[in-house]
């Protein structure tokens, strides 16, 4: 094997590394990426469902105290007629 040809073979395989590394550099940027957007939907989300529970927790007090949710009849609609 001649000079030239060792050389263009050296050559051929560090292009060819740079190549992958590139890939998968741009690979882990978007995963970062992905990774990032999850858990910024995970807090909203986390944040929806403490305010729906809280929603819940007001409703059941309120229900429970006879409050203007509860069972107070003057609250009920009328009955149809027939």
């Amino acid at each position: 094997m001649s000079a030239d040809t060792g050389n263009a073979e050296v050559e051929r395989r560090l292009i060819d590394l740079e190549t992958r590394l590139a890939f998968q550099e741009h690979a882990l940027l978007e995963l970062s990426d992905a990774l990032a957007a999850s858990r910024d939907e995970e807090t909203r989300t986390t944040l929806l469902l403490h305010r729906a529970l809280e929603e819940l927790r007001q409703l059941r007090m309120a229900m429970s105290s006879g409050g203007p949710v509860g069972n107070d009849a003057a609250s009920e609609p009328p009955p149809p007629h027939y």
